[in-house]
């Protein structure tokens, strides 16, 4: 950790202090977001429309705010939103995904 190098500039261990703080509030963003699409693909798999349609606004919103905090680039949540919606209508409607 720079914080403990004598002879590093305040500027740097400042830096390198907000990078941590960053990288925990990513990292924290990121794992919510994974763990809200596993559990809709796992509601996909079994082929639970019930469970579907009360999960996909949720997984929906979660990758809204993935992208909103800059951890999910604009395009590759609009297409988890595309793909996970497909697959949603398709399990509702009672068809193969």
């Amino acid at each position: 950790m720079a914080t403990n190098i004598k002879g590093t500039k305040r500027q740097a261990r400042k830096r390198h202090r907000q990078s941590l703080e960053r990288r925990m509030r990513n990292r924290s963003v990121r794992s919510r977001v994974r763990n809200q699409m596993r559990r809709m693909r796992e509601a996909l798999g079994e082929g639970d429309a019930a469970k579907v349609k009360e999960l996909l606004p949720e997984t929906m919103s979660v990758i809204d705010v993935g992208c909103r905090r800059g951890v999910l680039h604009r395009n590759t949540a609009s297409r988890y939103k595309a793909r996970m919606a497909k697959q949603a209508e398709a399990v509702i409607s009672g068809k193969d995904a």
